[in-house]
């Protein structure tokens, strides 16, 4: 029995007792339904070679070998994967647009007695509901940016905002990326859709009637580009801005780029792709800081020449003033456990729009 799922929140809370993607590892490794399972009633290969003999040679003989396959590698789920199950259980289904695949699946499990059902349409109906969800429709949620020069912890400061009892979405973490030129974690980044579904499900657990602390990003988190309804969102978003010292900034950064700082092959091949922004003089002194290995002057360095102007130029483009401004101090536990607190009493205050278009404490 297939079900029909008109919205991405009906589809999020399906209540199944599992959720179970039967595409190929390829396709589940570029996105799915969070949650899902991988079974493949197709790998990878025996996908290209059926897809190969339905254009080359007869569909009829593409069917009929798919046929073997898919019930062949179902009936190994049944055996491993699913046979723990008892009589209750009841699965969630889907391929790429609920047709042979998922339908064959579920069909054998049905016969069991298990109750699984059918994503009607599929990988394809989840993907249209994400897409609708953050690119077309607005956002219910009232957004707050955390602004700031690099190295003002602002991500640090999410977490403890969000320690404090504050909604928070963290998107270098679900981006798998720190947003800067330097920020490549070691983990790989998701796919552009694969990002997407980890904001939509983000964002739809989420309470409207609650303000959102996001940090002020550009439309880019590494290679990943933020949806249109967010990054209008975030546009419109009134500013937390958050200060330190720039030496304190400097210490900060050096310990959290550690591991970029440290691999000097990396680190060349990443900022030889500013030669073009700055002039060769400003980047062979930065190339000479790495050959002799001085980090911090390294990092003060790239935020006088790169990271500061950069933030600067930003902030001109904007125009409109911060909600609010918090000093970090020195950066001690202290000073961020005091500035979190500070930022989540500015979140929960009432707030009025400015005739200049600045927002301000009521």
């Amino acid at each position: 029995m297939s079900k029909r799922y008109k919205s991405l929140q009906e589809l999020l809370a399906h209540g199944a007792d599992c959720v179970i993607d039967v595409r190929s590892p390829a396709e589940f490794a570029e996105d799915h339904l969070p949650g899902a399972i991988n079974l493949p009633v197709l790998d990878n290969e025996e996908r290209a070679q059926v897809g190969t003999i339905y254009v080359q040679d007869s569909p009829f003989r593409a069917r009929k070998l798919g046929a073997a396959l898919v019930f062949r590698n179902a009936a190994n789920h049944i055996e491993t994967s699913l046979s723990h199950h008892d009589g209750g259980w009841q699965p969630l289904v889907y391929c790429w647009r609920g047709g042979q695949r998922s339908g064959s699946f579920a069909w054998m499990l049905q016969q069991i007695g298990w109750r699984a059902e059918l994503v009607e349409g599929g990988y394809q109906t989840y993907r249209r509901l994400v897409k609708s969800y953050l690119y077309d429709q607005v956002l219910p949620f009232r957004l707050i940016a955390l602004d700031g020069y690099t190295g003002s912890a602002k991500t640090e400061l999410l977490q403890r905002c969000q320690a404090l009892g504050a909604q928070m979405l963290d998107l270098e973490g679900l981006a798998k990326h720190r947003g800067s030129l330097l920020g490549a974690m070691s983990d790989p980044q998701p796919s552009q859709k694969g990002f997407e579904s980890a904001l939509a499900q983000a964002l739809v657990q989420m309470d409207p009637a609650r303000p959102v602390l996001v940090e002020a990003e550009s439309s880019k988190v590494g290679a990943r580009i933020i949806p249109p309804s967010l990054w209008r969102a975030m546009k419109q978003a009134p500013r937390i801005e958050v200060s330190a010292p720039s030496a304190t900034r400097c210490q900060y950064l050096t310990q959290v780029y550690d591991d970029i700082l440290s691999d000097t092959k990396r680190l060349q091949q990443k900022l030889g792709y500013l030669r073009g922004h700055h002039a060769n003089a400003v980047i062979d002194h930065w190339f000479d800081l790495i050959a002799a290995g001085d980090k911090a002057a390294l990092t003060l360095a790239l935020m006088q020449d790169h990271y500061d102007p950069a933030y600067q130029k930003s902030r001109r483009i904007n125009g409109l003033p911060p909600l609010s401004e918090v000093g970090l101090g020195q950066m001690t536990q202290a000073d961020l456990d005091r500035a979190a607190q500070q930022i989540c009493d500015l979140m929960e205050a009432p707030a009025q729009r400015s005739e200049g278009g600045a927002v301000k404490p009521a």
